[in-house]
């Protein structure tokens, strides 16, 4: 990503787009998300991420004056405080490590690509999970490492939004055959096989929604 590629470098004052992009994506989405967290879930995910998008939003303006490893780690603060369940830890971590390994860096595709696969990693340390398992991490770990790779090659930001959409894609569309070992999908053995589950849902949705905001 070049610098003609980042409308605003140095600050983020993309967010409140990038959030609203994201709140109407889980909203146009509600219906059948819900119907997957009902399925295999506890049925309160898409109400706690909305608790989290509505109190970023509410700081939109704040977080838009930020360098962008503040605003990430203020937004993974956020979203540890007001989303519920494990949601709202594991994308606290994404976030919060997001700003802490991009502190001191210029904003590049490869500090992007650095600090959002360090993030991942985080996550998967907290959560105590691996792809396959059936979680978001199904679509956080192959889009870090689509991420790095695009890095390496410098792509254009309509390549990248393109390409990275189509990874959290089909890792979203890889756990509707997984058995869950994690969560409360976990419970149901082998009867959790067939649904698509409902974090990898979202992640995909909230990924799509913000490539598609970037290039819109």
């Amino acid at each position: 990503m070049s610098s003609a590629d980042q409308p605003n470098s140095h600050t983020a004052a993309l967010l409140p787009e990038l959030l609203r992009a994201v709140a109407v994506a889980l909203e146009e989405n509600a219906e059948a998300v819900a119907e997957l967290d009902r399925a295999i879930g506890d049925g309160d995910h898409l109400v706690n991420l909305r608790r989290g998008i509505d109190a970023l939003r509410a700081r939109g303006d704040e977080l838009a004056g930020m360098d962008w490893p503040s605003a990430w780690q203020q937004i993974g603060m956020t979203l540890m405080t007001t989303v519920g369940g494990a949601s709202g830890s594991l994308y606290g971590t994404l976030f919060v490590t997001m700003g802490k390994t991009a502190r001191g860096r210029e904003l590049t595709l490869e500090t992007l690509a650095d600090s959002f696969g360090a993030g991942v990693e985080a996550v998967k340390r907290r959560g105590r999970v691996e792809p396959g398992e059936k979680t978001l991490v199904d679509v956080l770990d192959p889009v870090a490492k689509a991420l790095v790779r695009l890095a390496q090659v410098e792509a254009p930001l309509p390549r990248l939004v393109e390409e990275l959409g189509q990874v959290a894609e089909a890792g979203m569309e890889s756990t509707r055959d997984l058995v869950a070992t994690k969560g409360r999908a976990s419970f149901l053995g082998e009867r959790s096989r067939g649904w698509i589950d409902p974090g990898a849902k979202t992640a995909q949705l909230m990924i799509a929604a913000v490539g598609q905001a970037l290039v819109a």
